[in-house]
């Protein structure tokens, strides 16, 4: 039986596969996407952010840091326990747990990285604040230079990404990998639940538009991105 305090509040009705504790955010559904993608045996839980249950005692317990996504894998390195939290940490653990969407080859793999760590460092932090001062409380400022800064930011992000995207199906070219699923929530999401697609003029960036309709095509894309949806 697993003994972690996450379980007294969220318990494990398999406690044999890994556990997911997320939502279905931007970051959150990278985890989904990538237990699908990867075929890992996994039982998902939802955790409600609205009722604030990241911020619930047993959660911290697993995340101190009070943030989704989280896992339990009850067969972590050496057969012990994992608990994890951070995606792109957890995005890198389920890729050399499986051997899938990473190369082996060091060069690859460091410059797969690289991309990973950009999406955590900056497309996620700045499409964020575009949803939040285009959709969400920030919507009612009156001043719209913070909203204009975020936005020309993210356009500038999705142009880096347009030009690395020319000639490429994925991020690393042939190869879908870790950099793709950590970045298809958020630029679907931009365009989509943040309705900024007008405001950082998506148009223009033709290349990520096609990545985008080849990510969101895959079957295993659709599955994760339902995972802890309502």
């Amino acid at each position: 039986m697993l003994d972690h305090p996450i379980f007294a509040r969220w318990p494990a009705r398999h406690p044999e596969r890994l556990q997911l504790f997320s939502a279905p955010t931007p970051n959150g559904v990278k985890v989904g996407i990538m237990l699908e993608e990867t075929g890992i045996a996994y039982e998902p839980h939802r955790i409600d952010l609205m009722a604030n249950e990241s911020h619930d005692a047993a959660f911290l317990a697993l995340n101190p840091n009070g943030k989704i996504p989280a896992i339990y894998d009850p067969d972590g390195p050496g057969g012990a326990p994992l608990a994890l939290f951070e995606s792109g940490a957890i995005l890198l653990y389920l890729a050399d747990k499986t051997g899938k969407f990473i190369s082996a080859d060091p060069r690859i793999r460091y410059e797969t990285i690289q991309w990973l760590m950009w999406q955590m460092g900056g497309v996620g932090p700045m499409f964020g604040q575009v949803g939040f001062f285009n959709k969400f409380a920030g919507k009612s400022y009156e001043d719209k230079r913070p909203r204009d800064r975020y936005v020309a930011e993210s356009a500038r992000l999705l142009g880096v990404l347009d030009e690395r995207l020319a000639g490429r199906d994925w991020v690393m070219g042939a190869d879908y990998s870790i950099a793709d699923i950590s970045l298809l929530g958020w630029v679907r999401n931009l365009i989509g639940f943040y309705e900024a697609r007008e405001l950082v003029g998506f148009e223009r960036f033709r290349q990520v538009q096609a990545w985008l309709d080849r990510g969101l095509a895959r079957p295993a894309v659709q599955r994760g991105l339902q995972v802890t949806a309502a």
